[in-house]
């Protein structure tokens, strides 16, 4: 057990700026005895102010700086409320215990602020190529906290002739702290793509902390080293009537000046700067030719040193021309003739070549076509194609007419046509031929031609008449080469009153046909009819009753018939005995 009165006190307390600070002050009395007075001080400028004094239950409070923000608790712990960093300083406990004298303790009290965001307060800025390289700043903390620089993620330091760091430090009238930190270095021109950030270190409850600012990146100065000239689109892609770019690149910073040339014929240089972007490297030809095609010069001027560089380029202008088509024979083609065609074009690529109808549609493949069996139909007009497959879209056509020439030729007629008097008609005829064939009748009528897929075609509307009807209409088809003729049949056609008389006359010949089978078979079962029966019955007896039915049968050919009576009867009797008679058998 201690003999003596001891005071124990936390060394430090760290509060919030704006917090509330609560120092402890734990005693101890030999004896257990108790305390005569306790006295609260704070130390300024290494003089003590007390803040209040404490005998028993009483508490009185000095008129200082903290009235008002003072609270003394039960277990006689200091609390100070709404702290500022101005409260930063060192606190006393003095306990006065009678007979075992007087004992005390201090503690410092730490007010720290938080950092505001680091996009907000630390700031580095992006500077061209200068021995400052960017500055950063961190206001408003407490304690006052550490800066460190980084390039490419890795922490700098002081170097003489390469890196230098200088920091400021301002204490404001709140009394937190505004830390500056400037970079200085040399860089290159690898540096171009470095990037540097700065990290602010601070204490936060007792916790060392870190906050870092956004990257940069350094603008780097230098002269260039290297140019590059090129064709865009590819110069091995280049057609007639693209729109192609030559851009020039250099490799220093700024760029420099570009100035473009064309070699001429005799070895001059024609300069193009006029169509280019001197700032961007970029010269611009529209529509490019046959003739576009030579040797191109970029060069560049750097305005610092005033140095010079220089590339050329090859530009190619693919192109086809000269296409030609060749017909042979070249005379005029009759029906059942045969002809071949030849294309050939000129281009520095290889060609292909594509035979195609009026119509589009691919007919063959080859620089040759032939047509065998040619007939009018066969006319038309074909285009020879010609491709360039290593450079897309290179190609061009030529067409070619194949006429087949001859008399006229009638494909189609109405005929026959059945017509009814009066009615009006219309009569067609469709011919081909070329040259183009013109088309007659022999009969007055409004015609109307057209074409019609190579034919032409003629509508005669005409009226019936008995002349027509008997004679029909001839159809006419002539060019210079010859002339075609047809005829066209017209029939009459019944009218629908005639059909139906004939219709009822068919319709009343059966029925009487059908009465007057009913009737013979009526009278046969009546057994007025004698059928069946053997031998034969004189017709020509006056006795003969009146109510029996007899059939005469007169013919030139008598023996015949006696011979068909015969075999009827199954008797055989001269034929002079049978002129006559005649047996009628069901």
């Amino acid at each position: 057990a201690a003999s003596k009165l001891e005071v124990s006190m936390p060394a430090v307390v760290e509060v919030e700026s704006g917090g509330t600070a609560k120092i402890e002050c734990n005693f101890y009395i030999p004896g257990n005895g108790s305390y005569t007075y306790i006295n609260w001080f704070y130390i300024d400028r290494n003089h003590r102010v007390r803040l209040c004094h404490i005998t028993g239950s009483e508490i009185l409070e000095e008129n200082t700086d903290y009235k008002g923000r003072l609270l003394v608790g039960e277990d006689k712990a200091l609390s100070i409320s709404r702290v500022t960093v101005q409260d930063a300083r060192t606190f006393v406990c003095q306990v006065g215990a009678g007979s075992h004298g007087l004992g005390e303790n201090r503690t410092e009290l730490h007010i720290y602020s938080e950092l505001p965001s680091p996009h907000e307060d630390i700031l580095c800025s992006r500077l061209s190529l200068l021995p400052q390289i960017a500055q950063c700043v961190s206001r408003n903390g407490f304690p006052p906290p550490n800066i460190t620089w980084h390039k490419n993620g890795e922490q700098l330091q002081p170097e003489e002739k390469t890196v230098k760091i200088l920091g400021t430090l301002t204490r404001e009238s709140s009394g937190l702290y505004t830390v500056s930190s400037t970079l200085f270095a040399q860089v290159t021109r690898e540096d171009r793509n470095s990037f540097y950030h700065c990290t602010v270190h601070y204490w936060l409850r007792g916790q060392r902390r870190a906050v870092e600012s956004q990257r940069v990146n350094v603008t780097v100065f230098y002269p260039a080293q290297h140019v590059k000239l090129q064709v865009v689109p590819s110069s091995t892609l280049v057609k007639e009537g693209d729109d192609v770019k030559l851009v020039c690149e250099a490799d220093g910073n700024p760029a420099p000046v570009f100035t473009f040339y064309k070699r001429e014929p005799d070895d001059s240089w024609e300069d193009l700067t006029s169509l280019a972007d001197t700032n961007s490297g970029v010269l611009n030809l529209h529509d490019v030719t046959k003739s576009s095609s030579g040797l191109y010069r970029c060069q560049t001027l750097d305005l610092d040193d005033m140095g010079q560089l220089e590339k050329d380029v090859e530009l190619v202008v693919n192109y086809i021309e000269g296409v030609h088509v060749k017909m042979e024979p070249s005379s005029p083609l009759q029906e059942g003739d045969s002809v071949r065609l030849s294309c050939n074009a000129h281009s520095p690529v290889a060609l292909d070549y594509q035979w195609r109808d009026e119509k589009g549609r691919k007919v063959a493949e080859g620089n040759q076509l032939f047509l065998s069996n040619l007939t009018f139909e066969t006319s038309s007009n074909f285009s020879c194609k010609v491709i360039a497959p290593s450079v897309p879209g290179l190609e061009q056509s030529k067409q070619v007419a194949v006429a087949v020439q001859g008399k006229p030729r009638i494909v189609a007629i109405s005929s026959p046509l059945y017509v009814r008097q009066d009615e009006v008609v219309n009569l067609t005829c469709k011919a081909i031929a070329f040259p183009r064939p013109s088309v007659h009748w022999n009969v007055n009528g409004t015609a109307h031609e057209y074409i019609e897929n190579q034919h032409i075609a003629s509508n005669l509307t005409v009226r019936v008449n008995h002349d027509l009807l008997r004679a029909g209409a001839m159809c006419r088809v002539s060019n210079a080469l010859g002339v075609s003729e047809k005829h066209i049949q017209l029939l009459d056609q019944k009218t629908p009153e005639s059909k139906g008389v004939i219709i009822v006359a068919i319709i009343v010949s059966i029925l009487v046909v059908a009465l007057l089978g009913s009737v013979i078979y009526f009278l046969h079962k009546k057994g007025k009819i004698p059928c069946g029966r053997a031998g034969k019955q004189d017709i020509t007896k006056p006795e003969a009753r009146k109510d029996k039915i007899v059939v005469e049968v007169k013919s030139d050919k008598l023996s015949e018939e006696a011979g068909l009576l015969q075999g009827a009867n199954s008797e055989k009797r001269p034929a002079a005995d049978q002129v006559g008679q005649s047996v009628v058998r069901c």
